[in-house]
């Protein structure tokens, strides 16, 4: 019976989680060792190479994916970067990043009502007129489920979201494991800055056990967005440290519409709608959701847009977008490569002997969604960004990508618009970004 309760809802037993990740570094170990005796029996080197990165890829997402928790969390923020991936091994990563996405076994439904006792009170079954036990959603720290509420002003359909029973215990104890493997994702994702990533994740995610401090954002969304057409956010119903109760939408994710699937005007406007309130979030809000993922917003079912769910991860931004970040982003898309270099020295962005360092030829043509009235976003063109960007071979990668060190406050929100690039990239949408920009961030000159 306790193996049974392990696989469902965030794994109990910290020795079976501590030896599946253990687990990981011996089965690379082991295929980079059988990798090497195919080379010398004469099998192709690339050939070999590639599949035994593909076979690590797989071993790390699936044990990811069983552990949920904070191992599940990471695997999520990875798999929005999966456009970068070179396309002869994106197979395997993609299959594996998409199961991270929508697979959770669910907990116990004794588990469930005991929780809701616990945050809610013993007669919280009073507040439903009715309770779905089943989960209609799952994700790392938590369940969703379909209800009922009975309100001062009548009855109303609610998603409640209720926390893992440990989830504090095991996303701590998953991250401090998984920070000591950070090496490993290197195997992986070669520019990938695994350690820094894990760290800001903890502490992030250790917010987001607090779903009263959720709702609190999830208001102050819900109003700044209250007149905006075509994007509805759900209103706070009531909430607890660990259980939070919201309007229900009706709806699919938006990753349905990934891999250009759908009618392209639709993609269009959703993909405007995503750009906008990424970039007016900080101005109208003075927060900017910090979890770039396509399940976090939903295709509303009556047909008038998008709806905006799980404000979990945000970043406080009081006074918008930090200006030297606007700037930087106005030198990059004017193409000023000197100006951008004399500013990122000038921040301590870029060490001083990085003599050869040319950020602009690095990274700058991410930009050019902001050099253009309206822009195709496409999977082969974040493929180009990704083959250059994060390839340790590439000369700028290791003249420029090594130099550059953004303090942690500003990396994340680089993380978040480096994250729906990606997403929007899969949506295959043409969105005018530039305008946006322009209107939403005050300092941007296009």
């Amino acid at each position: 019976m306790a193996d049974e309760r392990a696989d469902r809802g965030v794994p109990r037993g910290g020795f079976g989680r501590s030896a599946r990740l253990v687990s990981l570094p011996l089965g690379f170990a082991g295929r980079a060792v059988g990798g090497w005796g195919r080379t010398l029996v004469g099998a192709d080197a690339d050939e070999v190479a590639a599949a035994t990165l593909a076979r690590n890829a797989e071993q790390l997402f699936a044990v990811l994916g069983t552990l949920k928790g904070g191992a599940m969390k990471l695997g999520q923020a990875l798999s929005v970067y999966d456009a970068m991936i070179p396309a002869e091994i994106a197979g395997p990563y993609q299959e594996a990043l998409a199961k991270l996405q929508t697979s959770s076994p669910p907990m116990p439904v004794a588990d469930v009502h005991r929780m809701l006792a616990e945050q809610l009170g013993r007669g919280w079954r009073e507040r439903f007129a009715e309770f779905d036990d089943e989960p209609r959603a799952a994700a790392s720290i938590g369940q969703v489920h379909r209800a009922v509420w009975r309100g001062a002003n009548g009855l109303r359909d609610v998603a409640v979201k209720v926390q893992y029973p440990g989830a504090d215990l095991a996303l701590d104890a998953d991250l401090r494991t998984l920070e000591r493997f950070s090496r490993l994702f290197g195997a992986i994702f070669p520019a990938l800055d695994a350690r820094a990533l894990i760290r800001e994740l903890r502490e992030r995610t250790m917010e987001e056990l607090d779903y009263r401090l959720e709702a609190d954002r999830q208001r102050a969304f819900a109003t700044g967005f209250a007149d905006r057409p075509g994007l509805r956010i759900p209103r706070v119903v009531a909430s607890a440290p660990k259980v939070l109760v919201t309007e229900w939408l009706d709806g699919f994710p938006l990753r349905d519409l990934l891999g250009g699937r759908g009618a392209e005007a639709d993609r269009d406007r959703f993909g405007h709608t995503v750009v906008e309130t990424m970039f007016a979030s900080p101005s109208r809000v003075g927060l900017l959701h910090a979890d770039p993922h396509p399940g976090n917003f939903l295709v509303l079912a009556d047909g008038s847009g998008l709806g905006m769910i799980d404000f979990g991860a945000a970043a406080s931004l009081p006074d918008g977008i930090p200006p030297v970040l606007v700037r930087i982003l106005t030198l990059t898309a004017e193409q000023d490569s000197e100006g951008l270099d004399r500013l990122l020295r000038a921040e301590g962005f870029l060490a001083p002997d990085a003599g050869t360092a040319d950020v602009l030829r690095w990274v700058g043509a991410l930009a050019d969604p902001l050099r253009v009235e309206r822009f195709h976003f496409t999977e082969a063109w974040m493929a180009r960004q990704g083959a250059r960007v994060a390839n340790p071979a590439n000369r700028a990668y290791r003249d420029t990508g090594r130099a550059l060190s953004f303090p942690p406050e500003y990396a994340l929100v680089m993380r978040v618009l480096s994250g729906w690039m990606n997403i929007l990239a899969r949506l295959d949408c043409t969105v005018a970004a530039r305008g946006l920009v322009e209107r939403w961030v005050p300092g941007f000159a296009g």
